[in-house]
């Protein structure tokens, strides 16, 4: 199965004048990695590029009803503290998931690390939206790259 899984990362930030772009890579790469063999596609349930990911491949399963959204999310009380309609887009994400994975029950400091690292440890292809050297997104693409996946960075298209 893992030869068959997707998982993403990115930014929790898209710069708005971004979004339309990014949205257009985000679908020719789901597309690409569908035509490739690729059914599974895991995201972690965070706002920003997680968010738009899960969206593109729920839209994208009314042409391709084989694939599948699994959310692999880092604790219960994710999106406790989201204002109310980034919860509700969460809730109506999970609401036609294929399948969810709760990595911790609460939350705890690395539990998002832990999140990241089943994302990774489960698929064979990453793809990611990457714009800055630090943080979770990057250690994620790097422990992706380390564990031999292919990844596919849309931060580094123009």
């Amino acid at each position: 199965m893992r030869e068959q899984t997707a998982c993403f990362t990115g930014h929790r930030t898209i710069p708005p004048q971004q979004l339309e772009a990014l949205a257009q890579r985000l679908r020719a790469a789901v597309e690409d990695a569908i035509g490739r063999g690729y059914r599974y596609f895991g995201a972690g349930g965070a706002l920003g590029f997680d968010t738009l990911a899960a969206q593109t491949v729920l839209e994208l399963k009314r042409d391709h009803p084989h694939i599948r959204l699994i959310l692999v999310l880092p604790c219960l009380s994710q999106a406790e503290r989201w204002s109310r309609e980034q919860q509700q887009t969460y809730e109506a994400i999970k609401a036609q998931a294929d399948k969810v994975v709760y990595t911790s029950q609460g939350y705890h400091r690395g539990c998002m690390h832990v999140r990241n690292r089943h994302l990774v440890d489960h698929s064979s292809l990453c793809i990611s939206y990457l714009t800055q050297p630090t943080g979770g997104t990057a250690y994620t693409v790097d422990y992706a790259t380390a564990q031999g996946l292919e990844v596919v960075n849309l931060g580094d298209t123009p």
